[in-house]
């Protein structure tokens, strides 16, 4: 639940400010979201268990995107 409030906060900031920081951590943070809910809804023993965690290495790739946007963003300004 927190990572969905999280998310809906990184998107309202992203609605003000239109930084696109914001945006990929919004993504990030509803993918965090989507990755345990899967936790949540597969049984431990299930072998789609080790697919979920492909959602969390998404979401860790988005920030690491954000991070080097970011830094691109304010070598070119």
């Amino acid at each position: 639940m927190a990572c969905v409030v999280i998310a809906l906060f990184f998107f309202q900031y992203w609605r003000t400010s239109r930084d696109r920081l914001f945006a990929f951590f919004a993504v990030s943070f509803a993918a965090m979201a989507v990755d345990w809910l899967g936790h949540a809804l597969i049984a431990p023993a299930d072998p789609l268990r080790a697919e979920v965690y492909a959602v969390r290495l998404f979401a860790f790739v988005v920030i690491i995107v954000a991070i080097i946007d970011k830094n691109r963003q304010s070598r070119r300004r």
